[in-house]
């Protein structure tokens, strides 16, 4: 990685899916909120120069209380979110200087900072990646009807994750132009496609979880002890 790095950290969604009062970004997972995780491995990472955390604009006071309190010296800004993800996103890229720039999912606290420097460096070969790993499962399409229309062939399906990377430049003219002609994706890399634009791929890692039921907290609360006990947390084999 030769670029200084920003980082816009999405934490605005309030997710119904945990079934829970707090939003799953301030969860505790062991000592500490799950955001706050999230924040220390950026704010540890020598080529990441400022974060940009967008959040709900009633959890800005409780934000800005944490970065102060967890010495999160990189974190320049604490934002309010838009009313979807993308809005959210493109709310903290405009407070983001750097030339490259990563977006990552605040309810992602267990990405290591290996797979961050692999998605950064392939981005900075070509402008653009996201973290991903090979489907395991077979998948199968159906339709309204529960019916199966076909099955993909796995070789070609990857599960896409977060931090996704760009230059801004071309995030912010995607994101832009999205906005204008109201187009929703459901990932950045999404928008960057619409441009004509390749978006390369790199391996990720399977414990990068992404905490959104209720089911994903224990799973999460295991990794991060594994990780503590230093049992490793390389790659899994995929078949």
């Amino acid at each position: 990685m030769k670029a200084k790095w920003g980082v816009v950290i999405v934490a605005a969604g309030r997710g119904t899916r945990m079934g829970t009062k707090e939003s799953k970004q301030y969860l505790r997972l062991g000592d500490k909120p799950i955001l706050v995780h999230t924040l220390e491995l950026f704010q540890s990472m020598d080529t990441v120069k400022e974060i940009v955390l967008v959040t709900g604009s009633g959890d800005l006071d409780r934000c800005g209380e944490w970065v102060r309190q967890y010495g999160l010296t990189k974190v320049s800004s604490v934002v309010a979110g838009g009313k979807e993800r993308q809005d959210s996103v493109l709310c903290g890229l405009k407070a983001l200087s750097a030339e490259w720039v990563m977006v990552h999912d605040g309810v992602r606290p267990l990405v290591t900072a290996d797979a961050v420097r692999v998605c950064c460096e392939r981005a900075e070969q070509s402008g653009a990646a996201v973290l991903a790993v090979p489907v395991k499962d077979t998948i199968k399409q159906v339709n309204e009807a529960g019916v199966i229309q076909s099955t993909p062939d796995r070789r070609s399906l990857w599960a896409i994750q977060t931090p996704q990377a760009f230059r801004r430049a071309l995030l912010l003219e995607a994101l832009e132009r999205a906005l204008a002609e109201g187009f929703m994706g459901t990932d950045d890399a999404m928008a960057v496609e619409r441009l004509g634009v390749p978006v390369t791929v790199a391996e990720g890692e399977y414990t990068n979880i992404k905490i959104t039921t209720p089911e994903d907290l224990p799973w999460a609360e295991f990794l991060l002890a594994q990780r503590r006990a230093g049992s490793g947390e390389g790659k899994e084999e995929h078949e």
